[in-house]
């Protein structure tokens, strides 16, 4: 059981001296510190931005018509008879609203002027489109067109703050600017891109590029620590966050085997299957042997090398060439979905096998089947 002591009072009948020690009540509490005027700002804009993101990723550039942003009310169609919006709420008070000894304003009765076209698209919300410098880009784009980072990973970065325009912080997605002005980008940004890596995988056959289909796997789940090539001297540690938006840059089909890229990164993604990319692909094809007096004439030849066409595009001249009375090396700049066979049925051949060797200046190796490595950072396509 717990004692209370009680202090007596001094024998001279004064009070007992006080305690030189804080009162108990509110002891511990702490005082909450209210932020500063910049810091109140800043967080405003962050949330904003992740704000802004949200609708660009779910209505795109321009939200639907008739859209209201959260905490607005939609201004009133007279045409459709819709009602005023609400009117703001009185204060919460015991008392009711405070009493304002001012007289009200008067209402100006006269008709407005009318708003010219510029008023009015200034009074538009923010999703409307504004008339924007000759020449200028997204910066988003720009910064994709630079190599700096793909188009989503940029509009990631403006809205953290990571993207300067000719030093100047920009954090508005939607931003636009001038070729000629300058784009560079954090610290943190490039560390951040500098973890994101890309996996060499020597695909066996009836595996899928991409996701899974028809109960066959992707190839990303052979990127396991027992399957990673023993030889690989990238110096890279297998860790679990690289798989994470491990996804492939360009196409092998499930019967054919070969090099296949798969990385984090939207640089690599955009050099190797970008609607400009001109990075040569490398296959050794092999086809139905020909037979005595029907050898693939001259002309087939050069049919496969230009002049053929697929889904009503004329295809982009190629490298064809015999490796052996078997087999042919072809040499590619795009990559439409199973070109190469389609290609040789347009000529009479059949195709037995195919193998990828090489994508721009990265080889397939010695890099055994079903096994993978990293991209190492002396290396580029």
């Amino acid at each position: 059981m717990a004692t209370i002591k009680l202090r007596t009072p001094a024998k001279d009948g004064s009070a007992p001296a006080t305690l030189d020690r804080t009162p108990v009540r509110g002891a511990g509490a702490g005082v909450k510190t209210r932020p500063t005027l910049a810091q109140a700002q800043a967080l405003r804009a962050e949330r904003e931005a992740r704000y802004q993101e949200q609708l660009r990723q779910r209505f795109g550039d321009r939200p639907p018509e008739g859209f209201v942003r959260r905490g607005e009310h939609p201004a009133p169609n007279p045409r459709r008879g819709d009602p005023p919006p609400p009117s703001p709420r009185p204060a919460n008070s015991a008392f009711g609203a405070r009493f304002d000894p001012r007289p009200p304003p008067r209402r100006d009765t006269r008709p407005a002027p009318p708003q010219s076209h510029r008023a009015r698209d200034h009074d538009d919300d923010h999703f409307e489109h504004r008339e924007h410098a000759p020449g200028s880009l997204r910066l988003s784009k720009r910064m994709s067109e630079l190599g700096i980072a793909s188009r989503r990973e940029a509009d990631e970065w403006i809205a953290k703050g990571y993207v300067r325009v000719d030093d100047q912080i920009v954090s508005e997605l939607g931003s636009r600017v001038l070729p000629h002005q300058r784009v560079t980008i954090d610290a943190k940004a490039k560390f951040a891109q500098a973890q994101r890596v890309t996996v060499l995988v020597n695909k066996p056959v009836g595996y899928v590029s991409g996701q899974a289909e028809d109960g066959y796997e992707p190839a990303v789940v052979l990127v396991t620590p027992a399957n990673q090539w023993r030889n690989d001297a990238s110096g890279t540690r297998f860790l679990r966050e690289h798989l994470k938006s491990l996804v492939p840059a360009g196409r092998l089909d499930i019967d054919s085997v070969g090099l296949l890229v798969l990385t984090q990164d939207g640089r690599v993604a955009k050099q190797l299957i970008g609607e400009d990319s001109g990075i040569e692909k490398e296959y050794l094809v092999r086809v139905d042997a020909p037979r005595e007096g029907r050898r693939l004439s001259d002309e087939g030849l050069a049919l496969l090398r230009h002049g053929l066409e697929l889904d009503g595009e004329a295809l982009r001249p190629a490298q064809v060439e015999w490796v052996n009375e078997d087999q042919l090396r072809f040499v590619l700049t795009q990559g439409k979905k199973r070109q190469i066979r389609r290609m040789c049925e347009a000529v009479g051949l059949q195709v037995l096998g195919l193998k990828r060797v090489r994508i721009g200046k990265v080889m397939l190796g010695d890099l055994p089947a079903g096994q993978w490595r990293y991209l190492g950072l002396y290396e580029k396509f």
